[in-house]
């Protein structure tokens, strides 16, 4: 690993969609005296800040060109298609690629779904992004295919959103630069997989040094085998259980005593 001087900031990028609070948030609680800085960028230009340096790490959306990055893939996104909440599809659970063939269906410019064949009608003009897209289709022009991620960061009153059938899928991953992978870049790989603090690849923690059996520790030790006060005092009376009133019914219904 070449991170034997860590950086002052580990510099996180994310493409519209992707949710990182979750990692974010564990990060800050193993690595409180590193910031991790927060940067959204487009899905087309997610690899470029990789390796023009703008990045440490990044979750971005498959396929990417692969050269100089390491990839880790980490999910699969449902395809939905967004529609008016008075549209027929609102009024199904699922519907497929074909069940789309009379409608219009957007294609904005920042789509990152790889089609052999997109479904429905093309529409006379692209979108220039997915959000552009969006108002189209609250205005009645056509439908949008998207990840069901996209599907919400969008969302309307008076749209909704089914899932799709028989179309490509969006995957998600967490990549940086092969020749980049510092101590703090596998350390955000540990919490993307979900390894613990104590981890073998996990952040190295520093070795205890081992108790002695004197002093303090010595005491709390022989606490905990010693038998607590109150058991010691009752012992230390001589009394028989048999003893008392209950002892003495006891004895009468238990095995006589052989006398001398």
């Amino acid at each position: 690993m070449t991170g034997s001087e860590a950086p002052p900031s580990f510099r996180l990028a994310y493409v519209p969609g992707v949710t990182p609070t979750k990692w974010v948030r564990i990060w800050n609680e193993r690595l409180p005296e590193v910031p991790l800085a927060l940067t959204q960028v487009s899905a087309a230009e997610a690899s470029d800040v990789l390796r023009g340096g703008g990045a440490d790490a990044c979750f971005l959306r498959l396929p990417i060109d692969r050269t100089d990055l390491s990839v880790i893939p980490l999910y699969t996104e449902t395809t939905v298609v967004v529609v008016p909440k008075d549209h027929v599809v609102a009024a199904v659970d699922e519907v497929s690629a074909e069940d789309l063939a009379d409608d219009v269906v957007l294609h904005p410019l920042d789509d990152t779904l790889a089609w052999e064949r997109r479904p429905g009608r093309p529409a006379n003009e692209r979108p220039a992004t997915t959000a552009d897209a969006v108002e189209l289709v609250a205005a009645g022009v056509g439908l949008l295919v998207v990840p069901q991620s996209l599907a919400r960061l969008h969302h309307r009153k008076d749209l909704t959103y089914r899932p799709v059938s028989d179309v490509p899928e969006s995957r998600v991953a967490l990549s940086w630069p092969e020749d980049e992978t510092t101590d703090l870049v596998e350390q955000f790989i540990g919490i993307v997989r979900g390894r613990t603090v104590n981890s073998s690849r996990g952040r190295p923690t520093p070795p205890q040094p081992k108790g002695k059996r004197s002093g303090a520790g010595a005491g709390a030790g022989d606490a905990r085998r010693t038998p607590a006060a109150g058991k010691s005092a009752g012992k230390s009376t001589g009394k028989s259980p048999r003893s008392g009133s209950g002892g003495s019914k006891s004895g009468r219904r238990g095995k006589p005593r052989r006398r001398s």
